[in-house]
C-alpha cells in the first residue's frame, strides 16, 4: 500500500467492468476514493459494491467520453459526488476491433480512434486544465497496449494497434508539456488480461485462444488483480521519477 494514495480523489473510465474496475479496485484498496465513469448503466452498481467491499466514498457516472462536453459533466459529477478534485486520471475505456484492414469502414475505423485515442485525449485535457487553474498536481495513467509496440497475431486488428501506439506517443507528449505545471502522464501497456470480455471472446473463439496461450512465455493470461500493483504505484509519489513511460506488462509476450 502507498499511504500518499490514502484520501486522494481518481476518475477512471470504463470502470464499470473488467480492466478498469480491476484498477479501480487496486487503488480503492489503498484508500483512494473513486469515480467511475462508463457509457453502461451498470457503473452505478460497481461503484456501490466497492464502496462496501473497501469503505472509500465512490459514485458511478454515466457518459459518453468521446463527447468532450460528457467529460466535463463526469469531472463535474465526480468532484461534486466525492467532495474534492480529481487527482488521479485512469484512461480505461477502450474498444477494439477484429477486421481486416482492406475491409474496416471507415466509420468502423473512426469509433475505434474517437474511443481509444480521442477520449483519452480529451480526459486528460480536462485534468490538466483544472489541475492548472488549481495550481494542484494531478496524475494521468493512460491505458496502452503491448500492442502499441507490436502486431499480434493471428487475429487482423490494425485499427485497435494503431489507436494503442497513438496512446503511446500521445502519453509521451503531454509527459512533457505538462510537466512544468505538475502533470505527470504515464500508460500502463497491458498483453493479454483474463477479463470478462477477454474470456467471453476466448470460449467463443477457441482455436485463437490457444494461438494467444502458447505464445505467452507464462503460459497463462493475466488476471484483472495484477495490474493493481503497476497502477497505483504509478498513482503514487513512490514513482515521482516516472514520466511519459508506457510499461508494458504482458507476461513475456513481447520478449520472444
Amino acid at each position: 500500500m502507498f499511504d500518499d494514495l490514502k484520501d486522494k480523489t481518481a476518475l477512471v473510465t470504463g470502470g464499470a467492468r473488467g480492466l478498469g474496475l480491476g484498477m479501480a479496485r487496486a487503488l480503492a484498496s489503498s484508500g483512494v476514493h473513486v469515480g467511475l465513469v462508463d457509457l453502461l448503466d451498470d457503473v452505478k452498481g460497481a461503484a456501490a459494491e466497492l464502496s462496501a467491499a473497501t469503505g472509500v466514498r465512490t459514485i458511478g457516472h454515466v457518459a459518453d467520453v468521446t463527447d468532450a462536453a460528457e467529460v466535463e459533466a463526469a469531472y463535474d459529477a465526480v468532484e461534486s459526488g466525492l467532495g474534492a478534485p480529481v487527482d488521479i486520471l485512469i484512461n480505461s475505456a477502450g474498444v477494439s476491433l477484429l477486421a481486416a484492414a482492406i475491409d474496416v469502414e471507415k466509420s468502423a475505423w473512426q469509433r475505434v480512434m474517437d474511443i481509444n485515442l480521442g477520449a483519452t485525449w480529451s480526459c486528460a485535457q480536462s485534468l490538466a486544465r483544472r489541475s492548472r487553474e488549481r495550481g494542484r498536481p494531478a496524475n494521468i495513467i493512460n491505458v496502452a497496449s503491448m500492442s502499441s509496440f507490436i502486431v499480434n497475431t493471428p487475429q487482423p486488428q490494425t485499427a485497435y494497434n494503431v489507436s494503442k501506439a497513438a496512446v503511446a506517443m500521445l502519453t509521451q507528449c503531454l509527459a512533457i508539456e505538462w510537466m512544468p505545471f505538475g502533470v505527470r502522464v504515464n500508460a500502463i501497456a497491458p498483453g493479454y488480461f483474463a477479463s470478462d470480455m477477454t474470456k467471453q471472446f476466448a470460449d467463443s473463439n477457441p482455436t485463437m485462444a490457444a494461438e494467444w496461450l502458447s505464445r505467452i512465455p507464462i503460459g497463462r493470461m493475466g488476471e484483472p488483480r495484477e495490474l493493481g500493483g503497476l497502477v497505483t504505484f504509478l498513482a503514487s509519489d513512490d514513482s515521482a521519477y516516472v514520466y511519459g513511460q508506457s510499461i508494458v506488462i504482458d507476461g513475456g509476450y513481447t520478449l520472444v
